[in-house]
């Protein structure tokens, strides 16, 4: 099986690190023309320099405008909604009116913004494919970590729904359920819970592990993989789908051995 997406234009949002940067550098091997954007651009200066990048906040609806109108004009083939944040390591009771609209600001209305301005561009082509990046808190319960979990089964909805609205005009979407994903995101994840909880991070990290059939933990590489072969033509008929990379998660963070 070979993939190529010649020809094909992409837009990841967090594309700086993690799975954002993994399927940016993916997508961009494989020919297609990358655009990608982060909260930061630290991580964006260092992509390859034919992959065109914008620092934005991806919860301004208007600097996302910003970027589909130069970048729509010219047509749109995958949009990869990768942005998220962990949110609040906090008992329901503690989680502050900020905490919790930034958290859904970023894991749903992100998606929205996006999905809001290409359907139309896929519409008019009659072709797309959109990825939306979820996550074990999407499809089950997440104590301590309610913000999060909420915006995520947020995103299952919103991408079962959508695959429904446009499935008649040949868009596909998707959503991709990560595993633990290797890298600063998840250790930030991992001390947090260690704090809450009074343990040792090594323990909170082995704790994580086991919540999956595999014990393990996974690489950015793998979730940019799936959405990589989701977006190519081997992937024609797929949607509406929530696809686990994950070892196969039977509870987040069980807290005991």
């Amino acid at each position: 099986m070979q993939i190529s997406l010649e020809g094909k234009r992409a837009f990841i949002t967090a594309g700086g690190a993690g799975m954002g940067r993994a399927t940016a550098l993916a997508m961009h091997k494989l020919g297609a023309q990358v655009f990608t954007c982060d909260i930061d651009d630290t991580g964006l200066t260092t992509l390859p320099g034919d992959i065109t990048h914008w620092e934005c906040d991806v919860t301004e609806s208007a600097q996302l405008d910003a970027i589909f109108d130069e970048i729509l004009p010219n047509g749109l083939d995958f949009m990869i909604n990768n942005a998220g944040v962990a949110g609040p390591t906090k008992l329901v009771e503690d989680v502050t009116d900020e905490e919790w609209r930034h958290t859904m600001a970023v894991g749903i209305d992100a998606q929205f913004y996006c999905a809001r301005r290409v359907t139309p561009i896929f519409k008019a082509q009659q072709s797309g494919v959109m990825i939306n990046l979820i996550s074990g808190a999407g499809i089950l319960g997440y104590p301590t970590r309610s913000p999060y979990a909420a915006a995520k089964w947020a995103v299952t909805g919103f991408t079962k729904t959508l695959a429904m609205e446009l499935g008649p005009d040949n868009i596909r979407v998707n959503g991709i359920v990560p595993g633990n994903i290797n890298g600063d995101r998840m250790e930030r994840v991992i001390a947090g819970h260690a704090k809450v909880d009074n343990l040792d991070p090594d323990y909170v990290r082995k704790l994580y592990a086991i919540g999956t059939s595999m014990q393990c933990y996974v690489d950015p590489g793998e979730i940019a993989d799936l959405i990589v072969f989701l977006c190519s033509d081997y992937g024609r008929h797929i949607s509406g789908q929530i696809v686990g990379v994950d070892g196969h998660t039977e509870t987040l963070y069980p807290r005991t051995v």
